[in-house]
């Protein structure tokens, strides 16, 4: 590789001590290429313990394109591909690593170029340490030094390369690719393990110290709230620049999102701190990623920052009826939906038929026909569509159904070449459900991938589906309670109750949306889902009022807002409205608990009952918490627990171990859903109490979502933080002084807990029983976990007294035993005082 020249810039210096990573790049533009080998069944079986991962968070499950990769690259030098030419500045903002990590629907062949220097006033030999999960090609000043090509998916290895150094400042290159198949992780990292004195030496095409001024804008900056109902959305930092520069704002939805990125240019003049984005109704509603870039004479500098939009204030109070509830969903989505065929279904429901929809449908048959990851999701719909409202779609836009339906890759077993997540729960039930309603829908079709017939397909897809049922009505979910994954069970499970040819489909596919409902009524606080998540995202945690459970509570019991992208909301409204679905009516006053008693449910999830839940509520308050589960072990993306107050949905809390520092990240654990490292975890009404122990390589931190702004009222002292919403109040306790973080992206949302090593108590009460936040604080304030006998912990609690945790999870207080290994899956829901039982409140 020949040596850059770097004569018309300027250098961004930034210290480089042993041991550190180096953090500041050029990179290249990422050439992608997709990646087929010929179509081949595959073997295998839903999994309900895939993301209960063995070693680290690695998933073993390897489709046939990683064996092809693997067989062609692995051990061998990476195919290098072009030189570098410069496309944009990576600056750390907190991460020691450059992250490209997303997510690609189709196996696809990624490489990217990376270069930095490194500066050394003495020549000598220095030792770097390079990881990634693809392969590498390392150059020091144009010449080749190493390489390494381990290429398993999404597992890092490290390799050290010896390099000599020459006084000056040292071009380093990297090459990096990889094989991308659905949520890649798609990075790396090299330290500077040992050499010479050395700084960072960033090539700049401005000023270093303007580049600078741009990076401590950007690194500073955060959204003035932690979510937005109305009003105007800006971003605030407190590092403002002395130069007049361009803002560039790209606002995204996830990963899964059908919609275009939307741009918004704004000039960000010298002095100014606040960077206003739009007004709250003119942006898509949803969590939000906005990709802020800062430019000046050349030189740009990016940050993601998310945010949650969510349309309350123009959706108003919710129809005081069921029928105008089922109107008020359908019409929702049918104008606000992402343009795709669960929106097309919302507008065929409430007869909005026409060039429009038929055009929604047609856009989405492309990712179907290629059998993109995630197209079951938008499949079963499409069936509905098809099957109820064929003859209002325009005929040639039935042909292209019809073919798509013919097209697709219903089963692992059938030949494909695609990454389809087949192993999970919630994809298992579409792909089968799918299979059995198309066959119903052609039965006298040919499938081109099967070679079935309509109605040989059909078969086979409700064998699985009876399967998928005995399964669930035995285990329930496998990716325990998770908002995310309700609505796709319900997508299929909706599906079946009103389509399936089979009367006892039908009457199991009824039950077992019932139950679910009872389940998100059980875990609810004041309608919205509070507890223990086998699967979370950062954009399902932190989007309280436009996540998808919030519209179906809105729904059902007239309790939430709708958001724009969703999956089952319109089918649950077509069943209420067409298909004669019933809700028992008592869930209404358990979804939206305003009783002076308190309710503790507990229940399992899971095969083998492998997620033991615990769930208390009262009216002020809510906490859900999964017992004794996988103590100290590495987190996949588990949520273990989760806490509202009041009535206010936004007023939350979480804490976990993030996986990555990266903000907004793809990490599975990400930077707040799941856990880098599992806590023990004891829970015992309004009290809890969490242990990390976290590995050496993971973030040295622990933290808690706290958003301030949201609060009535709070205070962080010492090692304590204090909140109240409504009449809910939190106490939080750190083995440490609890540090608040000022400034990026969480700014006044977030508090870490120093150290690998770290435990929180967590107490919550009643503003009505216990007075106000202060009061409350004092009282609680003597909280302390000592040892007790045998291996046991204990906490003398002022209302429960002493609260003895076991080393198997079991915990006993006021005359009681609180066993996990006890709960089934059916549960158990028990009123109790509010206050200390045997008090009478």
């Amino acid at each position: 590789m020949a040596v850059t020249s770097t004569a018309k810039m300027d250098y961004l210096r930034r210290p480089l001590g042993e041991g550190m990573p180096v953090t500041y790049w050029q990179l290249g533009a990422t050439a992608e290429a997709r990646y087929d080998v010929p179509d081949q069944p595959m073997k295998g079986e839903m999994d309900p313990f895939f993301f209960m991962t063995k070693h680290k968070n690695f998933i073993p499950h390897e489709y046939p394109c990683r064996t092809a990769f693997a067989a062609e690259r692995r051990g061998k030098r990476p195919n290098v591909v072009g030189a570098f030419e410069l496309s944009r500045f990576w600056l750390p903002f907190g991460s020691p690593r450059v992250d490209l990590s997303s997510f690609w629907f189709r196996p696809t062949v990624i490489g990217t170029w990376a270069r930095t220097t490194i500066a050394v006033k003495q020549a000598g030999s220095a030792t770097l340490r390079l990881g990634t999960c693809g392969g590498a090609v390392l150059f020091v000043n144009g010449a080749e030094v190493g390489w390494m090509a381990d290429y398993v998916r999404n597992l890092e290895a490290r390799q050290a390369f010896s390099v000599a150094l020459q006084a000056g400042e040292n071009e380093i290159a990297i090459f990096f690719d990889d094989l991308a198949e659905r949520d890649a992780r798609y990075f790396f990292q090299m330290d500077y393990v040992c050499g010479p004195a050395a700084e960072q030496a960033l090539p700049v095409p401005v000023q270093a110290d303007v580049a600078g001024e741009i990076e401590a804008a950007l690194d500073k900056m955060h959204f003035e709230r932690p979510v937005y109902r109305s009003g105007e959305v800006a971003l605030m930092t407190s590092a403002a620049l002395s130069v007049d520069a361009a803002a560039v704002i790209t606002i995204a939805g996830d990963f899964m999102s059908r919609e275009d990125p939307v741009k918004i240019e704004r000039g960000l003049k010298a002095g100014v701190t606040r960077l206003i984005v739009g007004e709250t109704e003119a942006l898509s509603s949803d969590f939000r990623h906005f990709h802020v870039a800062v430019s000046l004479g050349g030189f740009t500098a990016s940050r993601v920052f998310g945010v949650e939009i969510c349309h309350a204030e123009r959706q108003g109070q919710a129809a005081g009826d069921l029928a105008g509830r089922v109107r008020e969903t359908l019409d929702e989505i049918s104008r606000y939906g992402e343009p795709d065929n669960v929106t097309a279904l919302a507008r065929l429901g409430s007869g909005r038929f026409g060039p429009e929809t038929d055009r929604m449908i047609a856009d989405t048959l492309p990712a179907i026909i290629d059998c993109h990851d995630c197209a079951d999701f938008a499949l079963v719909p499409l069936l509905w569509c098809r099957t109820a409202y064929g003859a209002n779609i325009a005929p040639e836009v039935v042909a292209e159904i019809d073919e798509a339906i013919l097209s697709y890759r219903y089963w692992m077993d059938e030949p494909g070449n695609d990454v389809q997540w087949y192993f999970s729960e919630n994809h298992a039930l579409l792909f089968h459900t799918a299979a059995y309603l198309a066959g119903a829908l052609l039965p006298k079709a040919r499938f081109k991938r099967s070679g079935r017939l309509g109605r040989e397909q059909s078969a086979i897809g409700l064998a699985r589906v009876c399967a998928w049922l005995d399964h669930f009505e035995k285990w329930e979910m496998a990716e325990f309670n998770s908002a995310p994954y309700f609505p796709i069970d319900l997508k299929g499970l909706t599906a079946l109750f009103a389509l399936a040819p089979d009367a006892d489909v039908r009457e199991r596919a009824h039950k077992a949306v019932r139950r679910l409902v009872t389940i998100i009524a059980r875990s609810a606080h004041h309608g919205i889902l509070t507890g223990a998540q086998g699967r979370s995202y950062e954009h399902t945690l932190r989007a309280a009022g436009s996540l998808e459970l919030s519209g179906i509570s809105r729904l059902i019991w007239g309790k939430g807002n709708y958001g724009r992208r969703v999956h089952a909301l319109p089918q649950m409204a077509l069943c209420l409205r067409d298909h004669g679905l019933e809700i028992p009516a008592d869930l209404t006053a358990i979804a939206d608990w305003q009783e002076s008693e308190a309710q503790e449910w507990c229940f399992a999830q899971g095969q083998d009952r492998v997620a033991r839940l615990y769930h208390y509520k009262t009216q002020a308050y809510s906490i859900g918490t999964a017992a004794h589960y996988r103590w100290n072990e590495w987190g996949y993306q588990e949520t273990v627990l989760h806490i509202r107050l009041g009535d206010n949905p936004d007023a939350q809390i979480w804490i976990n171990h993030p996986g990555e520092t990266i903000h907004s990240g793809y990490g599975r654990p990400s930077y707040w859903g799941g856990s880098g490292s599992l806590p023990r975890l004891w829970h015992y009404r309004g009290l809890a109490v969490m242990i990390f122990e976290c590995a050496p390589e993971q973030p040295d931190f622990t933290h808690a979502w706290f958003p301030r702004q949201v609060f009535d009222a709070s205070v962080v002292t010492g090692e304590t933080a204090v909140a109240r919403s409504g009449n809910g109040l939190v106490l939080l306790k750190g083995s440490a002084r609890l540090e608040r973080v000022g400034e990026g992206p969480t700014a006044g949302n977030e508090m870490r807990l120093p150290g690998r090593r770290g435990i929180w108590i967590i107490r919550l009460g009643d503003a009505g029983r216990d007075g106000s936040e202060e009061a409350f604080a004092a009282r609680f304030a003597g909280l302390a976990l000592v040892p007790g006998e045998n291996d046991a912990l204990v906490i003398n609690d002022p209302d429960y007294g002493p609260v003895t945790f076991h080393a198997d999870g079991r915990t006993a207080a006021e005359g009681r035993l609180v066993d996990p290994g006890q709960w089934g899956i059916e549960g158990n829901a028990t009123k109790l005082p509010p206050g200390p039982i045997g008090s009478g409140g």
